[in-house]
């Protein structure tokens, strides 16, 4: 299976740069496996979709301010850091920019010193470990000295940075937001609610993966990188309880889906997970054990999400609803519309 087979033309105009207005009222695309029925909706008619007995499932992960603009505390050259994964209490990977300011041993500074980091290690990706020094509480500082990371295809930083958090947002951890669930609000969740629908949260926190291109010719070569997710003993047992009574399961997100497919046994059953960690890469001709249905965004062409999506029907059929999405011209990627897959 080629990466170029999931490629297609989105005109740029298209690249959402704000999020909607209203976080509820973006647009929904339905499709419906089935039949291959396509229907144009509001993001607030999901309750229409969503029955008694079913469980959405919603990721609570927290953007951190992760990206963090200093300089070299010797000669005052410009550094950007973009933190990965925390390794101990001072010890976190990161992200460098320009690499070649960042030897090991150089020391740098951020928030006119508040922050101050010395690279201990290079990793085999590229970037590096370093070791912060800083008085306080280090997530106190990084709120005051950090910038939420928004993706590359993002021109300029919002004047509101927790529209780019889930209105659930929880745990902190994450450098991306896990989109689709951008779009819901305390109300519609409420509705949904009532409605008799159980609403589970579980914890994935997203990594930089999620902006990295697939370098590979063929798909199967391509390996994700690891990401951390938790699920608990109540959400397991809720989903599981769900798929016994003959209910569906449905996703908010590929993160959801990852960690939940990435939890669950051959037979489907969802483990209860307290650190769990997934390179777990879905793609055509995987087999869900959990998930029944997926609420998404619009992804980048020969992305791992498109693939995602793809794996649930076929590729033929997921790139014949994005040209459907561009001729209506549904608005893309992070800040798009969304896209419900039953």
């Amino acid at each position: 299976m080629k990466v170029e087979d999931f490629d297609y033309y989105l005109p740029e105009e298209l690249i959402a740069q704000s999020p909607a207005e209203k976080r509820d009222e973006s647009r929904l695309l339905v499709y419906h496996r089935d039949t291959g029925k396509i229907e144009h909706r509001i993001f607030k008619d999901i309750v229409e979709y969503l029955y008694k007995g079913d469980c959405l499932v919603i990721n609570d992960t927290r953007v951190i301010p992760a990206r963090l603009l200093g300089r070299r505390a010797d000669t005052g050259g410009k550094i950007e850091f973009v933190l990965l994964n925390q390794i101990d209490d001072k010890r976190w990977e990161v992200l460098v920019k320009p690499g070649r300011r960042a030897q090991i041993g150089s020391v740098f500074v951020f928030g006119d010193g508040m922050l101050e980091a010395r690279v201990l290690d290079r990793t085999p990706e590229g970037g590096r470990i370093v070791e912060f020094q800083y008085e306080g509480v280090f997530n106190e500082i990084l709120d005051k000295v950090g910038i939420v990371p928004l993706p590359p295809y993002i021109r300029k930083q919002i004047d509101d940075p927790e529209r780019y958090q889930t209105v659930y947002a929880k745990h902190r951890g994450s450098v991306a937001a896990p989109t689709a669930g951008l779009h819901f609000t305390i109300p519609l969740l409420e509705k949904i609610q009532a409605s008799g629908v159980n609403i589970v949260r579980i914890t994935l926190h997203v990594g930089p993966g999620t902006f990295r291109p697939v370098k590979v010719d063929n798909v199967e070569q391509h390996r994700m990188h690891e990401e951390y997710y938790r699920i608990s003993e109540e959400a397991a047992q809720v989903i599981n309880e769900t798929k016994e009574r003959g209910g569906r399961v449905i996703a908010v997100g590929t993160t959801s889906t990852r960690a939940l497919e990435s939890s669950a046994d051959d037979s489907g059953r969802v483990h209860p997970t307290e650190r769990g960690c997934t390179d777990l890469f879905i793609y055509p001709g995987y087999k869900f054990k959990v998930v029944d249905a997926l609420i998404t965004n619009f992804h980048l062409p020969k992305s791992t999400l498109l693939m995602l999506v793809s794996a649930m029907c076929s590729r033929e059929e997921i790139l014949r609803v994005y040209q459907e999405a561009i001729k209506e011209r549904y608005r893309f990627f992070s800040f798009g519309d969304a896209m419900l897959i039953l």
